[in-house]
């Protein structure tokens, strides 16, 4: 760090190094020795394992950075600070990915058969697994990839092994033929969690069911031919095909002498009965429902509380099944709602189509619409887990950020349903589960190793159950099992509980509620105690940012250009706790403005003052307290409350307080004006003393700001925190990342240095304001007079008056009691209770700025009396858009503003 530092800032010159020097020098790992021998604090988090294929998008970037910006603050701390990284095999994703791979080769999964797939998608996941880190250690993610974990590892396959035999053995894992939620594109089920339904405008469609025989029923409808019929109504007309009843509500006395009687099923030659449930709603429709138990979860429970057949209308991949009539079988189940339709409306028996608005599940993975679909699957009893977990939230063992997702937790943890487990894939945990094949045995063994034998029959043809496990089966065991469990480890003695999760909103169903039911379940501590929730990335137009809409941005490509810093402060100073982030895509300069001007900023201040510093140790304040002047106490004080003010910011994840409370104090009060203020002592002008003074307070000013800001810009920090002088005999770290967090000193709060330094400021801002206002010219020097000085200003100009007239341009500083602001001039009323007037008599030409400011009024008079007689129209009014109408208040509002201040700055001229 000896060479000099380049006049522009050049983040890809600093950044690659440093992270390798970091990395090379050990600076991520955490020691499990340091926690239980040596007494250390740990604080721990896990990483949400990105998808083994998943490629960085600005989701990832904004959560690692958050992630990263935590365990380098508690590193800094004093604690052990261990971030644990690890992907996931996704199960479903990464299937597919490989699938398109063999499709393009004209190939199938099938012609490849099971053990050649898994083996070629084993070939891929190393190929391309561990790219997304590589990508992560570009934004300066700082985890200890020695505990770099896979969910299809060794160990932790052992652990969800494990977990599955216990729940078996509980009797928590059942299997079971029910309505589960099926993906036609990936020819599996998935859990409710992975079928969120989304609202949308569908089509409504109202059949008619004749009764099979004549029937006197005067208030039902009747067919051109005489027969009564009623009426169902269904947005899957195809499903019709499986009807098996039409329910009724027992209450409803329109069809109370119809129970038991038939309706014709039309297109099918079957007849069906009226039967009588209360999930049938008489203010609906007709109040009749048809009957599905194949296709509708709460068909199926209809149908088990009478005992009805079950009749699977669909293939699984989403074609009619033979079950249906022969015109029927093998089209597409959208195709076979049209023809159905067709059918009805020919036969006369359809009764109407009108929009409805309902919820369509799709797959979370292909965007498919989802089928409900009667099927043998695994599934966990999930309310004896969820008691434990719904507790912990409402006893505060577990917080969430934002408080308002606490609430969303509570009810789907009291609402939760069994979850599916078993997916019809081949990439995945298979599930540990053998059925004997011998003769009169059928066994089922639910095992953690292999078996070759049956326990039972002792016959060894065994056969092993074809389904993998949920993807999320494995994930939930992530903070135990990337710790060692089930095995006693030191890890996991040290580590477990970890602290803090910071993951996407969106999952929080499908990931962290499980986690915490399976942290309870398994080492009976919930696995963190925090659980940060965070933004959602949009585009300017307010979009989630998506592959398919073609509106993301590329980290990579803004690390390219602006450097990780850039990136890295613009998403914290953006994730305002329960507020999305917005970026604009196509304007990447704008988007990373923030960061990128910081990072300048810094680099451009941090240099200047580098230069003025010197090379030569520099005393430390202590060791010059004696000679500390205003705008040192000032700014000492004021980093004492910054640091304050971050750490309380932080320790309640609001991070972009945090970023603001430093760059507000290093370019507002660093930068701006306390070098500004010490230019001079720096150079020698007020001799040795004030130099010292004012060189050791710098150092101690900016090595706070470096700590500060290292978790959140680490590059750029370090970069310069290396180079600043130190004072002799005082130990220094050899990185930032090692170095220790600031420290509050309570000594150093000084509020009558803070009181008058502010008046100074205020002082030195009005003049400054004034003469842009009045378009001085920036080279003059003017003439000011103060009336009614309070004592911290007075105290601030007894030793800063040559700060004043250097600053603020000033030629000469007159007391008076006031009386100046007849004159022709300006007067501004500080709120320091200090009068300020500047004559501007000699400073500019009066008549000609009394001209230009009547002339400006009289025009903004007119356009503010056209504003208004529009408003007071009420033609305007009452038929223009409302955001027209109130544009033009908004404008005549404004009008008035601007006319107001001239009239002011007139009066005072005259």
């Amino acid at each position: 760090m000896t060479e000099p530092l380049s006049k522009t800032y050049d983040p890809r010159a600093i950044e690659g190094p440093l992270y390798a020097e970091w990395e090379s020098k050990g600076y991520f790992g955490a020691s499990a020795d340091a926690v239980l021998e040596e007494g250390r604090d740990p604080y721990v988090i896990v990483i949400p394992p990105p998808n083994v294929t998943a490629v960085l998008h600005m989701g990832h970037g904004l959560n690692n950075t958050l992630q990263d910006l935590l365990i380098r603050w508690r590193r800094m701390k004093g604690r052990e600070a261990l971030w644990v990284p690890g992907s996931d095999h996704a199960g479903i994703a990464t299937q597919n990915v490989v699938e398109r791979q063999l499709a393009a080769e004209g190939l199938t999964r099938q012609e490849l058969g099971r053990d050649a797939f898994v083996e070629r998608v084993w070939a891929f996941v190393e190929r391309t697994g561990g790219t997304i880190f590589e990508q992560l250690k570009a934004i300066g993610c700082s985890f200890d990839m020695s505990r770099n974990h896979f969910t299809l590892d060794e160990d932790l396959s052992a652990a969800v092994r494990e977990v599955f035999v216990r729940l078996y053995e509980k009797g928590l894992i059942y299997r079971g033929n029910y309505i589960i939620n099926w993906c036609p594109r990936c020819l599996t089920a998935l859990s409710n969690e992975e079928a969120e339904g989304e609202e949308t405008t569908g089509k409504l469609y109202r059949l008619r069911y004749p009764f099979h025989e004549h029937h006197d029923a005067d208030h039902l409808p009747e067919l051109a031919d005489g027969r009564r019929y009623v009426v169902v109504a269904t947005t899957r007309p195809e499903t019709m095909l499986g009807d098996v009843a039409v329910a009724v509500n027992p209450k409803d006395e329109r069809y109370a002498h119809m129970i038991g009687r038939l309706v014709e099923l039309p297109l099918t030659g079957r007849t069906i009965p009226i039967i009588e449930d209360d999930w049938a709603d008489p203010e609906f429709g007709s109040g009749a429902v048809k009957v599905t138990p194949a296709h509708d979860p709460n068909d199926f429970e209809i149908g088990r509380r009478h005992g009805l057949p079950e009749i699977n209308v669909m293939n699984p991949d989403g074609t009619m099944s033979d079950a249906v009539p022969e015109p029927f079988r093998g089209i597409d189940r959208f195709k076979a709602r049209q023809l159905v339709v067709e059918a009805f409306e020919a036969r006369d028996l359809l009764d109407g189509i009108e929009e409805h608005t309902h919820t369509l599940p799709r797959c979370y993975r292909c965007d498919t619409i989802v089928e409900p679909r009667l099927s043998d699957q695994w599934f966990v009893k999930m309310k004896p887990l969820a008691a434990p977990a719904l507790q912990a939230s409402r006893n505060g063992d577990v917080r969430f950020t934002p408080e308002r997702w606490q609430k969303v937790y509570e009810h789907w943890m009291e609402n939760i349903r069994d979850w599916c487990i078993s997916r019809q894939l081949w990439w995945g945990h298979r599930i540990p589960v053998w059925y004997c094949e011998a003769d009169g045995c059928r066994e089922t063994i639910v095992a953690r190793e292999d078996p070759t034998e049956c326990p039972s029959c002792g016959g060894s043809d065994l056969r092993q159950d074809p389904d993998v496990l949920d993807t999320w089966f494995s994930s939930w065991l992530w903070p135990l099992s990337t710790l060692g469990w089930p095995d006693e480890t030191k890890d996991l003695a040290a580590f477990y509980p970890t602290h803090a999760l910071s993951t996407a909103p969106e999952i929080l169903f499908f990931w962290v509620a499980r986690m915490i039911m399976a942290g309870l379940e398994f080492r009976g501590e919930v696995p963190f105690r925090d659980v940060l929730l965070h933004a959602t990335v949009r585009d300017h137009h307010g979009r989630k940012m998506s592959k398919s809409l073609g509106n993301g941005i590329d980290p990579l490509e803004v690390v390219e250009r602006f450097g990780a810093d850039a990136l890295r402060y613009t998403a914290v100073a953006g994730a305002a706790i329960g507020t999305d982030i917005y970026l604009n895509y196509e304007n990447l300069e704008e988007a990373f403005a923030p960061g990128r001007n910081f990072a300048n900023k810094l680099w451009n201040a941090g240099r200047f003052a580098l230069m003025n510093l010197g090379e030569e140790p520099v005393p430390t304040v202590d060791a010059v307290g004696g000679d500390l002047e205003l705008a040192d106490r000032w700014i000492l004080s004021r980093l004492n409350r910054t640091t304050q003010r971050v750490d309380a910011a932080l320790e309640g994840f609001r991070v972009h307080e945090a970023a603001e409370a430093i760059h507000g104090f290093f370019w507002g009060e660093v930068a701006d004006w306390y070098l500004e203020l010490i230019k001079g002592r720096l150079k020698g002008d007020a001799g040795d003393a004030s130099r010292e003074a004012a060189k050791a307070t710098l150092v101690a000013a900016l090595d706070g700001v470096f700590r500060l800001l290292h978790p959140i810009m680490p590059f750029v920090t370090d970069t310069l925190w290396r180079r600043l002088p130190w004072p002799e005999g005082v130990e220094r770290a050899e990185s930032l990342m090692v170095a220790r967090w600031p420290e509050t000193d309570p000594a150093r709060d000084d509020a009558a240095a803070e009181a008058a330094m502010g008046a100074l400021q205020e002082l030195i801002s009005a003049i400054r304001a004034l003469r842009s206002e009045y378009d001085v010219p920036a080279k003059a020097e003017i003439p000011v007079e103060l009336a009614h000085v309070p004592p911290a200003l007075e105290s601030a100009l007894a030793v800063e008056e040559s700060s004043l007239r250097r600053l603020a341009g000033v030629a000469t500083i007159a007391r008076s009691d006031g009386g100046g602001a007849q004159k022709g001039g300006a007067h501004v009323l500080l709120q320091s209770g200090a009068e300020l007037f500047v004559p501007l008599a000699e400073l500019i030409d009066l008549d000609r700025e009394r001209t230009r400011l009547s002339e400006e009024l009289e025009r903004l008079e007119g356009l503010l009396d056209g504003a208004e007689r529009r408003l007071a129209n009420e033609q305007f009014t009452s038929r223009a858009p409302a955001e027209v109408v109130e544009r033009e208040r908004e404008k005549a509002s404004n009008l008035r503003d601007q006319g107001e201040r001239l009239s002011r700055k007139l009066a005072a001229l005259k």
